[in-house]
């Protein structure tokens, strides 16, 4: 009798360290993916829309494609609702579970987090935001401002209203005002302006927006006293809106506007409507349902009833976004896969391996579906940026259509300057620039 309990007991403890095995290895064979998000407070309707976006196409992958290479995608979110101290609690609680890359979506957060990642060794995929020097990864090893930064923008919007007036010659004795979110978002454009004004002439004039951004009565009263050629709005979230509908009080032309590619999406002027007919802003990446991978998500995703939000917003502007970002970060496995063996799981440092060898031509963005969406990316160690170009698109009253060609940053004018920020940065932190050895590994 004591020998048999023995024995049942010898085979639930070796059923139990089966099943236990067999859990870690189903755990070992998942890519994890931290998402970072605000689906609550006064950035909710931008933020969710990007975190729907990224979350379907991680979905998407694994429905579709069975993962990358058979490894499967697993996430997790945690809310930030856009504060610094709270997107750095996610932080450190979501890196132990093995984190893939890291998206703050803030560049208060961005701020936050760049002294961690490299002891934690997780990139930061920061695409179109956060430090703009960091687009020299000599210095910034672990951060990637993918697509553009905060200077780029700036420096294409300068461009744009140029050629509008006949030239950069034109622009002297101008007055652009820029109406900025007062936090390291709206400050991060300034040294670029700066230049830019020292250059061609024009008066730039700051005027500040205490975040959220609900109240900005004495902001406009400034545009309304100043009378700005132009007016550049550095806003996100609810503060778009609301810049939109005080330019209207205020009986400030929006076509002489411009914004940022973060306050030209739909939950800036759907609200605003025919109010905000005219206005401009950047559009980082293209849109709309008709993309190949929009359609996948649409079948794979939501024909399954496994879509985030609304089918309607697939293909939005900031959803899209969202899309691309993860898309982005899914590719980089895929590179550090090629290297480091398929059917892995790749780490953190691999994956910023990946990251810093992306090489996506345009037939591979038509095989995966973002022909339109976006142009070609290719990062190296030298330029964590990879593409720098943008269209501005116009809002008619009830939708936005593109009202330029592809713009394209003046490399002869922001290459010194993110010299000079990294040097500063590197400095500052006692860091040395990475040698060609460390380059290759």
């Amino acid at each position: 009798m004591k020998l048999k309990s023995h024995a049942i007991a010898a085979t639930l403890l070796a059923a139990g360290l089966s099943g236990w095995a067999s859990q870690t290895l189903a755990q070992a064979k998942e890519q994890f993916f931290p998402l970072l998000v605000y689906r609550t407070g006064a950035y909710a309707p931008n933020g969710t829309p990007w975190a729907n976006g990224k979350q379907d196409y991680l979905k998407l992958i694994n429905a579709r494609d069975g993962g990358i290479n058979g490894v499967k995608l697993t996430f997790e979110e945690c809310e930030t609702g856009y504060a610094t101290d709270k997107g750095v609690e996610c932080y450190e609680r979501l890196k132990g579970k093995g984190a893939t890359l890291v998206d703050p979506q803030a560049t208060g957060i961005t701020f936050a987090l760049t002294d961690k990642a490299p002891n934690d060794k997780i990139p930061l995929i920061t695409l179109g935001y956060g430090l703009s020097a960091a687009q020299d990864g000599n210095v910034f090893k672990w951060n990637f401002p993918l697509m553009g930064s905060y200077w780029t923008a700036a420096d294409m919007l300068i461009q744009h209203i140029a050629k509008k007036e006949g030239g950069f010659d034109k622009l002297k004795g101008k007055k652009i005002a820029i109406v900025y979110h007062d936090s390291p978002f709206g400050k991060e454009p300034m040294p670029l302006l700066d230049e830019r004004q020292k250059m061609h002439g024009f008066e730039l004039v700051k005027i500040p927006v205490t975040a959220p951004g609900v109240e900005q009565k004495s902001a406009w009263l400034q545009v309304r006293q100043q009378r700005p050629d132009y007016v550049l709005l550095w806003g996100w979230g609810v503060m778009n809106s609301t810049a939109l509908k005080e330019a209207q009080a205020t009986g400030y032309p929006r076509e002489k506007m411009y914004g940022v590619w973060w306050s030209g999406a739909e939950p800036d002027v759907k609200d605003v409507g025919e109010g905000a007919k005219g206005y401009n802003a950047l559009a980082l990446n293209g849109y709309g349902q008709s993309s190949k991978v929009a359609q996948e998500i649409l079948k794979h995703v939501h024909g399954k009833g496994q879509g985030t939000g609304p089918k309607d917003e697939v293909g939005s502007v900031l959803y899209t976004r969202g899309m691309i970002i993860q898309m982005l970060g899914v590719e980089a496995v895929r590179r550090a896969q090629e290297r480091f063996g398929k059917g892995k799981v790749m780490t953190g440092e691999q994956v910023r391996w990946g990251l810093e060898n992306l090489a996506l031509d345009q037939k591979r963005l038509d095989a995966l579906g973002f022909n339109g969406l976006m142009r070609p990316i290719s990062t190296s160690c030298a330029d964590h940026m990879g593409s720098s170009a943008a269209r501005v698109h116009t809002w008619d009253g009830a939708k936005w259509n593109y009202s330029s060609d592809w713009l394209q940053a003046d490399e002869q004018i922001i290459k010194p300057m993110v010299k000079t920020g990294a040097d500063k940065y590197a400095a500052e932190k006692k860091l040395t620039r990475r040698s060609p050895e460390d380059c290759q590994s």
